[in-house]
């Protein structure tokens, strides 16, 4: 499996804190996460553009790295 980097190109590994680099609305919910929000120990899946994070109201999240930088 190759590298999970975020949007800067810097590499995540399981455990690591990420910020939204932009709002997102969950699906199925109303809510939406804010940019800046800070989500902590984080979970690689088997796709090295997405990860599985547990976020405020919202458990169980899978989000693209595209929207995260590390923190």
């Amino acid at each position: 499996m190759s590298d999970v980097k975020d949007s800067n190109g810097n590499v995540l590994q399981d455990g690591d804190s990420v910020t939204l680099i932009k709002d997102l609305k969950v699906k199925g919910t109303s809510v939406t996460l804010k940019r800046g929000t800070l989500v902590k120990n984080i979970r690689l899946t088997g796709s090295e553009d997405e990860i599985e994070c547990n976020a405020e109201k919202v458990k169980g999240l899978v989000l693209r790295t595209e929207f995260l930088k590390k923190a």
